[in-house]
């Protein structure tokens, strides 16, 4: 198995350890992002704690191994007694299409006894709370990742009518790509019939752009760690009186 141990403790919580919730991600290896955008954007008193797997590139697995490891990793989040814990990582939850995704979701909550979700279910949800039926989707990644993409969203009703994949370089070439380049990239791929903007994965500085573009081309623009922010604070939001307003994610996170 190849899972990081022990669990990291990213929260800004009072010097008691007090936490009104907490967040589990189980993240790619090599992520490097994820981490300080969510300790960025989620209330103080909101934990975060993280466990890696190497998932991703030449450590990409079938489903079946893949599992076992998920349980590992989100028994392990079960133990920091995380409320929801997150399979986060955009194209891993999006690859094995969506009965895939329901058996890592089985799998988590299973072993943690918490509430499950993946990227992919977060942004399901964000696209369907955005009104976005048509769409373009913008990533980092080589084209066959974003075929992946396209399948599992097309079997759930959504159309892509453009996608762009720059095949980057993992995963230095991704955190490198400063966000002015990615609002580059979007204008130079505008689509009139398009209802909004996909900016596909975690371990990108897309985060930054969303309170530029958004005014500017009166879309919404989505991006996979403001849509898992978003989603995780519904989930908990019982827990912490109410969903927070954060403008710069866009509206996503302001209606």
């Amino acid at each position: 198995m190849n899972i990081a141990m022990p669990v990291q403790d990213l929260t800004l919580e009072r010097s008691t350890g007090y936490a009104r919730a907490r967040v589990g991600l189980i993240i790619p290896s090599s992520n490097r992002l994820s981490e300080p955008q969510f300790r960025r954007f989620l209330p103080p008193d909101v934990a975060v704690h993280v466990t890696r797997l190497r998932m991703t590139g030449k450590h990409s697995k079938p489903l079946g191994p893949l599992l076992e490891d998920v349980a590992l990793a989100a028994g392990a989040l079960g133990d920091a007694k995380c409320d929801v814990i997150v399979f986060h990582c955009t194209a891993n939850s999006m690859e094995h299409g969506p009965e895939g995704e329901q058996a890592i979701l089985k799998t988590i909550s299973d072993a943690s006894g918490a509430t499950a979700m993946s990227t992919a279910q977060a942004v399901v949800e964000a696209l369907r709370a955005s009104n976005m039926k048509k769409l373009v989707i913008i990533s980092p990644y080589q084209q066959s990742h974003n075929d992946h993409e396209k399948a599992y969203l097309s079997a759930l009703g959504f159309e892509t009518l453009h996608d762009v994949a720059l095949n980057l370089p993992p995963s230095d070439g991704y955190l490198s790509f400063p966000p002015a380049k990615w609002i580059e990239v979007v204008r130079a791929n505008l689509r009139a019939r398009a209802d909004g903007y996909f900016l596909s994965c975690t371990n990108t500085t897309q985060i930054d752009t969303i309170a530029t573009l958004e005014p500017e081309l009166g879309k919404p623009v989505l991006n996979s760690n403001q849509a898992t922010i978003w989603a995780a604070l519904k989930r908990i939001a019982g827990k912490i009186g109410g969903m927070p307003r954060v403008p710069e994610l866009g509206g996503l996170m302001t209606r």
